[in-house]
């Protein structure tokens, strides 16, 4: 039974389909010194059910306060359809951002397999380079094959752009590894 479960399970998360992940992101984040430290959180937040729904509908004026320290009201039937999921107690028509990442720092720690095996894989596709000096990962614009960009990856790039690795890490309160 358990090998089934493994089976389906990296059918779900294997490195072919969130490699896009990683490249997309690397793609529309600016340049920064040891943004390879970034990576282990791609994964984890763009799965995640909610983060990965703020993101796509992230816009221009999105940041990182917005979209993980904000609230999320519930006014209309098509909202509760959209975050019924999230265990909304009796009586509360909103959604804390903050209290959804309690985990972030265990699913960190189980993609970090499929982080490294994703890198790999950009690395060697030619989406991804590493600068060594600056620790940091940047996209290749000539790669002989493309990638499905990922509007989830994108934002999250375009949000955490301009912010240092510290503070990000310390901004979601987890510890990088």
């Amino acid at each position: 039974m358990s090998s089934i479960v493994n089976a389906l399970y990296e059918l779900k998360y294997n490195p072919f389909e969130y490699g896009a992940y990683l490249a997309s992101f690397y793609k529309a984040m600016d340049e920064s010194e040891n943004n390879l430290l970034l990576a282990p959180l791609i994964i984890p937040l763009c799965s995640h059910p909610f983060f990965s729904l703020k993101l796509n509908s992230a816009n221009i004026n999105s940041s990182i306060f917005t979209i993980f320290n904000g609230e999320t009201r519930i006014k209309t039937e098509r909202d509760i359809e959209k975050y019924g999921s999230f265990n909304l107690k009796a009586q509360q028509n909103k959604i804390v951002h903050k209290e959804l990442l309690y985990d972030l720092q265990e699913r960190i720690d189980g993609f970090q397999t499929l982080t490294e095996q994703c890198i790999q894989y950009c690395l060697i596709n030619d989406w991804l380079s590493v600068n060594e000096q600056n620790l940091s990962l940047h996209a290749c614009n000539g790669s002989s094959s493309e990638f499905l960009s990922q509007k989830s990856a994108k934002m999250l790039g375009s949000v955490l752009s301009g912010h240092s690795v510290v503070d990000i890490y310390a901004y979601l309160g987890v510890k990088p590894r």
